[in-house]
């Protein structure tokens, strides 16, 4: 089983706001924010509703990034 250097707290990535060039947060894996349950439910079977067609066979985990200066928000793919 593969996992998410980001989730497991081995890593931590940067990115800038393509705006404002502030840092952006990482709020964790985008399937967390699907229902009140999400967070809780199988990871392998949660990607496959991610939006992102072959994260599960390319093992990829997709995170959710927002700014803290000018609210944009986006997604970025993770390698296992």
């Amino acid at each position: 089983m593969d996992v998410c250097p980001l989730c497991n707290g081995l890593e931590t990535r940067i990115f800038q706001c393509p705006n404002c060039q502030t840092i952006m947060g990482d709020k964790g894996k985008i399937t967390d924010y699907l229902d009140d349950y999400s967070p809780y439910m199988d990871i392998e079977i949660m990607k496959l509703f991610d939006g992102v067609e072959q994260s599960l066979e390319k093992k990829q985990c997709i995170h959710y990034y927002i700014c803290p200066n000018c609210m944009h928000e986006e997604n970025n793919i993770i390698a296992e």
